[in-house]
């Protein structure tokens, strides 16, 4: 009997030294600071969150499609009413607009025949009681102003959102970011550019490539 237990005492041993034995082996495949999933594919260590930033579904009622050369204005009334449920008409948002004169002291921010200057958006939320700032950030950035349930405002080129042929080196039109999924790598729009711009989603890749031209740019609410 004892030499039978004597036995299976060896054989454990030598299993739980061959575990071990793997183990180390995949910790060193696997390098610091990075797990195996069960599939045998490396995942984010914990340092990095998977998941959905920001809250598109909640956004997605402020949405409203512009009618005039009015994608700033309609950017900033989505953000006025993602804040306070209470986002002013296309018709209002662009008649404040027409009133306030631009930081540049050459005219109001909005005219129907001009284009929104970036810098003037904080001037025209801060008439709601609204501050923001003006700045060049990053998608890291983004996903942190996103979780904190501040508003951004992203300058992009249209064509790359929207895949049509034209100029793609410009920054030309503005959009609400609403969300950012790191699971599926999308980008939530609220978009009031396009028929589907509500809770319009496009590829992280797109996203960047259309953020670019002017140095991802953005106003984001404090």
């Amino acid at each position: 009997m004892s030499s039978i237990l004597t036995t299976k005492r060896t054989l454990l041993v030598r299993i739980v030294g061959l575990a071990a034995a793997l183990c180390a082996a995949a910790s060193l495949v696997a390098g610091p600071g990075v797990a195996l999933a069960e599939t045998g594919t490396p995942v984010p260590d914990a340092n990095h969150k998977l998941g959905m930033f920001g809250d598109p579904a909640a956004a997605a009622r402020y949405w409203h499609q512009q009618q005039g050369s009015d994608c700033g204005e309609l950017a900033v009334a989505d953000v006025i009413g993602q804040i306070t449920g209470r986002p002013p008409s296309e018709e209002q948002i662009d008649a404040v607009a027409e009133r306030i004169p631009n930081k540049a002291k050459s005219g109001p921010i909005w005219k129907p025949d001009g284009l929104t200057r970036i810098r003037d958006l904080p001037v025209l939320l801060w008439h709601y009681w609204i501050t923001a700032d003006n700045v060049s950030t990053n998608l890291s950035e983004l996903e942190r102003d996103l979780a904190d349930q501040r508003k951004v405002i992203a300058l992009v080129n249209a064509e790359t959102i929207w895949n049509r042929p034209g100029r793609r080196s410009v920054a030309n039109h503005f959009v609400v970011v609403t969300g950012i999924d790191t699971r599926t790598a999308a980008v939530h729009l609220n978009d009031s550019g396009v028929e589907t711009g509500r809770d319009e989603q496009v590829p992280l890749s797109a996203f960047e490539a259309a953020w670019a031209p002017n140095h991802n740019s953005a106003v984001v609410t404090r």
